[in-house]
């Protein structure tokens, strides 16, 4: 019985793997993605999307289908997990440089210097200065990274090879999340969802590939909803304050597990997460002496593939209604007196442009949606899938790797509206790989197809859509 199922798996798999192989040939070759040569990027991008297609295909032998509740063969599928990652280890993070930047921020902290603070080109960091500090991008702005996150950068940028180091470090942490997260949907009922988690080529290749540093927070995600569904409410605090400590974004789906928690187990969830977030915070903040200027500048000015602010602030901006914002300001400022060149007004008349006001209105109608979550009160998979959603979908910026956030969540549904996003995600690339216009048609080549199957599965269902 093992054997055949060896042999399954194998046979639903070898596309998969094939395709991973190829990725790494390609890069081994000389011809993956690099500045100046758009075929090499697309070639690439083209066997990045055959393998979501072997995966389609591999789940479908499988029969792995939503309510399957055939016994999964844990080990051999965390063996094909294992070698897609050994594949994908080798690549060149050509796709995007942020790697280069953890490490760089890693050897700042690392030196004892202050990487809230000064920005890579500072010039008390020049003796740090190498081949590094020119693969590292943005360099005038600080790092937006909590604590852990640099941890575990310092950790690999002190090793005599830093960058295998951090993704070998950051393989192993995303099989871990892998394990939880099959033994999760194997409690739900049906252990064969996480298989599109655990072997989609996205996740492989964001991870194990590129090196996002996502993929820590989002396997500490799991833990604390894997530890939830066992009880465990303690650890499982602990485990979503180790979560933000990786990156902010589970700030917003925390309130709602700790709502879920009933009676004394809200407590015991609180002083978890608590007893970790409090120290954290206590001993960074003499570093970030506040909110730190890298994530003012990172929620300010950045801006890419947002689902919803990309068309809203060129709709804001046909009708000219940041003209009007500037006429209620000017408005006001002649009420309350004060000089056009005086604070606040020379602020609020700067801010009066449409990606600003695009950035206003989505993050009130995030605060809207997240209070229907918090009214609702949903189970931990629920709450995880809907904040973390309602976040990236009102996110100026919305990378690839992105996705990982609400992608085990969206594998233990079966959403596969966000399973088809993760093949089209890719193709945000296109504009930085191949020179073509992003807007409207890499956009509408990466949003359309998913917005479509979301709108005829709510349509078959009868649901109105979200």
């Amino acid at each position: 019985m093992a054997r055949r199922q060896g042999f399954g798996l194998l046979a639903a798999s070898w596309p998969l793997l094939a395709c991973f192989a190829s990725l790494l040939a390609l890069d081994l070759a000389g011809l993956g993605p690099a500045p100046g040569a758009p075929g090499a990027g697309v070639s690439f991008l083209l066997v990045l999307l055959l393998a979501f297609a072997a995966l389609w295909w591999g789940l479908r032998r499988l029969g792995a289908e939503p309510d399957s509740r055939r016994a999964v063969p844990v080990a051999g599928v965390l063996a094909v997990a294992v070698v897609l990652r050994l594949l994908a280890l080798p690549l060149t993070p050509s796709l995007s440089d942020d790697v280069y930047r953890y490490l760089w921020d890693g050897r700042v902290a690392a030196s004892g210097a202050n990487p809230y603070l000064l920005t890579p080109d500072d010039e008390s960091l020049a003796e740090l200065r190498d081949d590094l500090w020119r693969k590292t991008a943005h360099r005038d702005v600080a790092t937006v990274y909590p604590p852990l996150a640099l941890a575990m950068f310092a950790g690999a940028a002190v090793l005599p090879e830093p960058l295998l180091a951090y993704k070998l470090a950051l393989a192993a942490v995303d099989l871990a999340g892998c394990v939880l997260l099959l033994a999760l949907a194997r409690r739900r009922g049906n252990g064969w969802a996480a298989l599109a988690y655990v072997w989609n080529p996205l996740l492989v290749v964001e991870g194990a590939g590129m090196g996002h540093i996502d993929v820590l927070g989002a396997s500490l995600v799991i833990a604390c909803v894997r530890l939830l569904s066992v009880g465990r409410k303690a650890a499982a605090g602990g485990a979503a304050a180790l979560a933000v400590l990786a990156k902010l974004v589970p700030l917003a789906v925390l309130p709602l597990w700790w709502r879920h928690v009933r009676g004394r187990g809200q407590r015991t969830f609180a002083v978890g997460a608590a007893s970790l977030l409090l120290p954290a915070t206590v001993a960074v903040l003499p570093w970030t002496r506040g909110v730190p200027p890298g994530l003012v500048e990172y929620a300010l000015r950045w801006e890419y593939n947002g689902p919803l602010y990309e068309p809203l602030w060129r709709l804001i901006g046909v009708p000219r209604l940041d003209l009007a914002a500037s006429g209620i300001v000017h408005l006001v400022r002649s009420i309350f007196g004060g000089e056009v060149e005086a604070a606040p007004w020379s602020t609020l008349y700067s801010l009066a442009y449409p990606q600003f006001l695009a950035r206003l209105v989505l993050l009130v109608a995030a605060a809207v949606l997240w209070l229907r979550l918090w009214r609702r009160r949903p189970e931990p998979v629920a709450a995880a899938f809907g904040a973390l959603a309602v976040v990236l979908l009102m996110s100026p910026t919305f990378y690839p790797w992105y996705l990982i956030w609400i992608l085990p969540w969206a594998a233990l549904t079966g959403t596969r509206a966000v399973l088809v996003l993760s093949a089209t995600l890719p193709l945000a690339y296109l504009p930085a790989l191949a020179g073509v216009p992003y807007f409207p048609w890499v956009y509408g080549a990466v949003w359309l197809p998913p917005l479509t199957l979301l709108l005829l599965a709510h349509r078959r269902s009868g649901a109105p859509p979200p």
